[in-house]
């Protein structure tokens, strides 16, 4: 779940994606304060605005709201108190980590592309890098599937010439992270990091 508040530009709503995946055709049911956005094709929810937002949920954050179980009990209020009978179920696990490069391979179809299995604690991710100084053995970062970038950027899964990629593993300037190197490549971390804590700027 990606959440947005920003009064001054939007106004006093509240923008609530929940999958990072982009349906081709959309429609909206509103209730009350409430517009559910769906997959036309699967009548599934992807998303919802909350109108009003200000009278549900308490935040002084001006862009992505950080999604904690506080925020997801007032947005569960929220579709209660406007009748909506929708379940949330949300992942609060970090979307920014630390992770460890197990195997590093040449791209098949592109020469400067590596195919990467990255260790991220619990899983062990496939992740296309495009970073000239990626190396096997690394500890580096990676934003998982439904990180928000800096930049505004939503990770998804994806293809990259025919390979599939889960996750990105970060340069410092990708991460926002002040003075970053003008040069390409992924920000390493230093050996003692433990693949799966994260990752905070």
């Amino acid at each position: 779940m990606n959440i947005f508040y920003n009064q001054k530009a939007v106004g006093d709503v509240l923008l609530v994606q929940l999958t990072t995946e982009r349906p081709e055709n959309r429609e909206v049911e509103k209730k009350n304060d409430i517009a559910l956005i769906k997959d036309a094709a699967t009548d599934k929810v992807v998303g919802f605005n909350v109108f009003n937002a200000s009278n549900y949920v308490k935040t002084e954050v001006v862009g992505q709201v950080e999604t904690t179980e506080e925020i997801v009990v007032q947005l569960q209020e929220a579709l209660k108190a406007n009748d909506v009978e929708f379940e949330l179920t949300v992942d609060l696990t970090p979307k920014f980590v630390v992770g460890h490069v197990v195997e590093k391979e040449k791209h098949p179809n592109a020469d400067k592309l590596s195919v990467c299995k990255v260790d991220v604690g619990n899983e062990t991710l496939q992740i296309v890098c495009g970073a000239p100084n990626v190396e096997e053995g690394q500890k580096v970062v990676v934003a998982k599937v439904g990180a928000v970038m800096p930049s505004g950027m939503v990770i998804r899964d994806a293809e990259l010439r025919g390979v599939a990629s889960s996750g990105m593993i970060c340069s410092a300037k990708e991460l926002g992270i002040p003075d970053a190197p003008v040069e390409k490549g992924i920000l390493v971390l230093a050996e003692e990091a433990t693949p799966g804590e994260p990752f905070t700027t």
